[in-house]
């Protein structure tokens, strides 16, 4: 069983322990990933890179718990409407090997359509 399935699994227990699946249709889903990472973005808003730099170094536990919520919400949703993340990401990857060709996109951060 990979780790993905295992975690998922965990979640979803814990959704179902709470009845919570109500509530946790695809775009209330969507909805709270987009807020979690809305709170993740916080962090980091108005901040130089040394600021962000220092700021890590004190608060690295509450920006790992934002990034786990993200996490949680869309392992959930992906399991919710029956795909694969793992399969997804690999995809998605592999698309993203041919939109962006190593000789053309090296060290840019040009968009695809533009290299």
């Amino acid at each position: 069983m990979s780790e993905i399935r295992k975690i998922t699994d965990k979640i979803i227990k814990f959704r179902d322990d709470r009845d919570w699946m109500q509530f946790h249709d695809p775009k209330n889903m969507a909805v709270s990933i987009i807020l979690e990472a809305s709170e993740l973005l916080e962090h980091f808003q108005w901040k130089t890179q040394e600021e962000v730099k220092d700021y890590l170094s004190r608060n690295k536990e509450d920006i790992q718990d934002e990034i786990a919520d993200i996490a949680l919400y869309l392992f959930e949703l992906s399991d919710n409407l029956g795909i694969n993340l793992t399969d997804a990401m690999e995809n998605k990857l592999k698309k993203n090997e041919k939109k962006y060709p190593i000789e053309k996109a090296r060290g840019k951060h040009t968009k695809y359509n533009q290299l």
